[in-house]
Parts: C-alpha cells; sequence; structure tokens
C-alpha cells in the first residue's frame, strides 16, 4: 500500500515536517507517552537535518496526544529537548494508528542558501 505522504515538503523559507510518531527500528518505543516522546522529536531532528536544519529552527508544533491526561509528560519531554524561546505549540487530543500516544508535526524557518 502507498501511503501518499512526504516526511517533509519545503515551501520557500518554511519547512514543514509531517507528524512523527514515536517509531524505532522495531516499531513504536516501549515506555509509554515519555519515551514516545523521546522518539517522536528524535525523529523530527532527523527530518530536519535531511535539511541541514535543527530543532532551534522549529517556530510551531502540534503535538497529538491520545489522552490530555498524558500532557504533563509529555511537557516534561519536550522541555528538554527543545529550547527557550520555545515554539508556538497547539495540543490536541486525537485517535492515533497502530497504538500510538503521541504525534509531533513541526514547521520550520530553514532559510534558502543562495546558490554559489
Amino acid at each position: 500500500m502507498t501511503i501518499p505522504l512526504s516526511p517533509s515538503f519545503r515551501a520557500g523559507d518554511l519547512l514543514f515536517v509531517s507528524g512523527q510518531l514515536g517509531l524505532g527500528d522495531a516499531g513504536l518505543v516501549p515506555g509509554g507517552v515519555v519515551q514516545e516522546t523521546r522518539q517522536a522529536i528524535r525523529n523530527v531532528a532527523k527530518v530536519l537535518a535531511a535539511h541541514d536544519a535543527h530543532l532551534s529552527d522549529v517556530v510551531k508544533t502540534t503535538v497529538f496526544l491520545t489522552s490530555m491526561a498524558d500532557w504533563p509528560a509529555m511537557n516534561e519531554v519536550y522541555t528538554e529537548l527543545f529550547a527557550a524561546p520555545y515554539p508556538a505549540r497547539s495540543v490536541v487530543e486525537v485517535t492515533l494508528i497502530g497504538g500510538a500516544l503521541v504525534e509531533i508535526e513541526v514547521i520550520a524557518h530553514v532559510p534558502v542558501k543562495p546558490a554559489p
């Protein structure tokens, strides 16, 4: 089955990163929302790195949680991995695919480098 999405899409100086789950090499990482959040942000960072960008370039995040009761735990990890000034953020409660507890998508400001 073809999944019709790109891991990221550039529009000028903005890089839109598709939602990342807490997937490691063997599927969802064990350890609940804390470990899934940590892995989801690592996965975001990998997509950013492919564009010579970093978490510090992120200007907006959207966090999808299956339970708002997990917000404090997610937020603790989020504040460890994103630095102040923090990106603008929305958090919404949803049903996620494959039993995931958290999904994170971002928009980063990554200026286009002029051609040499």
